[in-house]
């Protein structure tokens, strides 16, 4: 597709990460994802790609469940924090631990990829910006404007960066199968649903209304928590088990799964970020509904409203129509 294309033009902004993540940089790679939650696992194989398309060296790979307690890292490797939208307090296992590693290596570059940032605490808040702005080196791309006036108002003393998410690097997908069905509901399950998508949850027949725990069936799912289970147990009897090469080739069959979901479809509705970040990979028109803090029309407004394949719902009728 030209590099005139909306998405090409996401693409290309990813750029900006290279100002401090060099081509040629010696990296770690922490807190890629190890669950069933599609999104991230589409920003991991986006970062990937960065890296693999920039020259950038990743000397060591590490998931929440597997990181070690004691870990020594070189001094001249970076050590880059998987991106997404759990940096604040609704997902503190993740938050818990970019602040270790804040902690841990203080005399090291660290690089937070792409986030959307929320706190319901405002001591929390506090807590977590005292901590990051004593660390000289730090870095943090942000995916929208409301997160990047929170960071340079509370992260002060850190490089704050505005920035699309890292799956955008995957531009552009193909089609994996034929449209043979007319609109699929991608919708929110979990705490960040809000009360606008009751109306999508009332039309959406149950063959045709979806999210990440649902797209996979019981069986795929009890793998991931195989996975899980093998994470730990590495962890735990040192690390020679071969268990990321065998969860990212696992990872590869999971994409290819959404990918031929959306692919089979004509429409998607989605309140799901990258529900509407996928079909906007895969060129296809889409309407996207709000999370329950503004994440999706957050990121909408600031990176994609310029494809015309891609609608904002705001409660007016029309947008209940089909896109063109």
């Amino acid at each position: 597709m030209p590099n005139s294309h909306p998405m090409a033009k996401l693409k290309n902004k990813l750029s900006v990460i290279l100002d401090v993540v060099p081509q040629g940089s010696n990296i770690i790679y922490v807190d890629y994802p190890v669950y069933n939650n599609g999104g991230d696992v589409l920003i991991m194989k986006g970062t990937e790609a960065f890296f693999k398309d920039n020259g950038i060296h990743v000397r060591a790979r590490y998931s929440a469940m597997d990181i070690p307690d004691q870990l020594h890292i070189p001094g001249d490797w970076i050590i880059v924090c998987h991106g997404g939208g759990n940096f604040g307090d609704l997902y503190l296992n993740h938050q818990n631990l970019r602040e270790r590693i804040v902690r841990d290596f203080p005399n090291h570059r660290i690089v937070i990829m792409p986030q959307t940032i929320h706190f319901q605490s405002e001591q929390k808040a506090n807590e977590v910006a005292a901590l990051f702005n004593g660390h000289p080196d730090l870095h943090m791309f942000v995916r929208d404007t409301r997160s990047y006036q929170w960071a340079k108002d509370k992260l002060n003393q850190c490089n704050i960066t505005l920035c699309p998410d890292m799956a955008h690097q995957l531009w552009p997908l193909k089609p994996t199968t034929e449209t043979v069905k007319d609109v699929l509901y991608f919708l929110r399950t979990d705490i960040e649903t809000v009360g606008g998508q009751k109306k999508f949850d009332d039309e959406a027949h149950a063959a045709h209304r979806l999210d990440w725990d649902t797209l996979f069936t019981p069986l795929e799912v009890k793998g991931i928590v195989y996975f899980q289970k093998f994470y730990r147990l590495n962890k735990k009897i040192g690390g020679p088990l071969p268990t990321r090469t065998f969860w990212y080739k696992y990872t590869d069959h999971l994409m290819n799964k959404a990918v031929t979901l959306f692919s089979s479809y004509r429409e998607v509705r989605t309140s799901r970020l990258h529900g509407h970040i996928l079909a906007c990979l895969l060129d296809m028109p889409h309407v996207v509904i709000d999370n329950s803090y503004g994440k999706n029309s957050q990121y909408y407004n600031t990176w994609t409203q310029p494809n015309p394949k891609a609608r904002l719902f705001n409660d007016a009728p029309e947008e209940l129509e089909q896109p063109s």
